[in-house]
């Protein structure tokens, strides 16, 4: 099997929350694919050493591009520290990528407690978890 994808999404005030994180968790992360929004990979690749593919930022089509991931059956876990207080541009974007979260069943955090909780899961990682996909 080959290695999990997971997203990486920050806006720009939780920025430093996913650096810190990514940082805190970068054992974990080394063993997946990653991806991520454009500003967002490049600075979790710039600052942590590890690789990212990047798409384009968010507000122009990135979003989308990993919502597109999510519709295809290739991304298996999001995670997007979101601004809820402060609105941005491309909130119905936003609101579309994690709805394709929940209609695909795809694990989504979206702050640091959620995201301890699902890289550390002991079926994170587990060639033995498969999540099951809607039929529709």
């Amino acid at each position: 099997m080959s290695k999990p994808t997971i997203a990486l999404v920050a806006h720009d005030h939780k920025k430093p929350d996913l650096l810190a994180w990514a940082n805190a968790n970068m054992q974990r992360l080394e063993q997946c694919r990653l991806v991520g929004t454009g500003t967002t990979g490049g600075l979790i690749a710039e600052q942590t050493g590890l690789t990212v593919q990047r798409f384009k930022s968010g507000p122009l089509g990135g979003d989308q591009q990993i919502g597109a991931l999510i519709a295809e059956g290739e991304l298996d876990a999001l995670f997007f520290f979101w601004d809820p207080l402060n609105p941005a541009p491309h909130d119905p974007d936003v609101k579309a990528l994690l709805r394709l979260c929940s209609v695909w069943n795809v694990p989504v955090a979206c702050n640091r407690s959620t995201a301890d909780l699902l890289i550390t899961s002991p079926l994170f990682l587990s060639l033995d978890y498969q999540r099951e996909v809607p039929n529709y």
